[in-house]
């Protein structure tokens, strides 16, 4: 992280500190920091050199906030993200379900007046402005209190496993679990730095139809939103097109097929029992996942995902898990699993982590790398 980065995240982390008093998380401030850094973004892009129109509508604006203060600032900011929350595209994905945690309008003015729009975000290289934010996502955590640490894959895992799948131009990749998008913009930066010539619908593909990301966490939506366009990655302004979304990945299959799947699905035995239904309203399910597409039924989530991934890929498709150990050793359903992986995919590579990485001290992590291949009467499995 460069010393602006740094410089940039220890200022607004320290501003933290003052609202914790307040009773807020640092989960809470992170995600008032993304809804108050787009739309001071979004203002700065309607300036010159840029001028662009902003996919904000007037009154809902950066402005619009600056001028106001007290109970009709907080007042005003309620309505702003309320608003904004109903609109299409990344607007809708940032904004959605959005709330105003801070309670002491005197500090979210100083929050919007003396922190955020002193600094010109949209002049910081992408580079910048995505270090201070992923700066800020992995003090948030390491606040496991807060028990965010599972949506933050650490960032060196990350960059060791894409380095290993080496994704090319012109794919497309999918994190079924894709928490505030770690997977999703090592896979961007490998291809970006691996391929300096990308032609003009490459770079587009890149940007706006390479990457998918699901994640059942609406705030977490957002952290992993605010991410990707930070860095640069999705649709700029009121665009349809999102990379990422708010669902429950195990519900149904969604029938599109990727060429490539990599993720850190949440570990448990039970899966979620409150989903995101289709209409992104919340619903209680079942905790056992029934699907014709699985080869056995079952209330383990990291088993459900594993048969999840393998649905998503392609023929010929790879795919990189992170698990933990006992989706390598159960019977019962882990072995029903464990037997029809091997039999349809190449499972070649088997990474044992040093425990303690992520899960609970003590549980030992592992990444399972594998090819869909079609059918054949033979294991594809030969050597692991």
């Amino acid at each position: 992280m460069s010393n602006h980065s740094q410089q940039i995240v220890q200022k607004l982390w320290s501003y933290c500190n003052v609202l914790r008093d307040d009773g807020l998380s640092y989960g809470d401030y992170v995600e008032q920091l993304t809804c108050l850094l787009f739309l001071k973004m979004m203002h700065e892009r309607t300036q010159e050199p840029w001028k662009q129109a902003s996919p904000i509508p007037a009154g809902y604006d950066w402005p619009s906030l600056l001028e106001k203060d007290g109970d009709a600032l907080e007042a005003h900011y309620r309505h702003v993200l309320e608003s904004l929350g109903k609109r299409k595209g990344m607007l809708g994905i940032i904004f959605r379900k959005a709330q105003n945690k801070i309670q002491d309008p005197a500090k979210l003015r100083r929050l919007i007046a003396d922190l955020i729009d002193r600094e010109q975000w949209t002049t910081l290289d992408a580079d910048v402005k995505g270090d201070a934010y992923e700066g800020l996502l992995e003090k948030n955590a390491q606040d496991i209190k807060g028990g965010a640490g599972q949506y933050f894959t650490p960032r060196p895992l990350i960059a060791a496993i894409v380095d290993v799948v080496q994704p090319k131009p012109g794919e497309t990749i999918c994190d079924p679990a894709c928490g505030t998008g770690g997977f999703l913009l090592a896979v961007h930066d490998y291809v970006a730095h691996h391929n300096v010539n990308l032609d003009k619908d490459q770079k587009r593909h890149l940007k706006l139809e390479a990457l998918h990301g699901v994640e059942i966490v609406d705030n977490v939506t957002r952290l992993c939103a605010m991410n990707l366009f930070l860095h640069g990655i999705g649709p700029s302004g009121d665009e349809t097109t999102r990379p990422v979304r708010t669902d429950d990945s195990l519900r149904a299959d969604p029938g599109t097929r990727f060429d490539i799947v990599l993720t850190n699905p949440p570990f448990g035995k039970k899966s979620s029992v409150l989903v995101v239904n289709e209409e992104g309203d919340e619903e209680r399910q079942a905790l056992t996942v029934v699907r014709d597409d699985f080869w056995t039924s079952t209330t383990n989530k990291q088993l459900n995902f594993v048969q999840h991934v393998k649905t998503l890929l392609r023929i010929n498709a790879r795919a990189a898990v992170v698990v933990p150990d006992n989706v390598l050793f159960e019977g019962g359903a882990g072995e029903t699993v464990r037997r029809k992986l091997l039999q349809e995919c190449d499972v070649h590579t088997l990474l044992r982590l040093p425990t303690g990485i992520f899960y609970a001290q003590g549980v030992k992590a592992n990444v399972l790398f594998f090819e869909r291949k079609p059918a054949s009467p033979d294991p594809w499995t030969k050597t692991l």
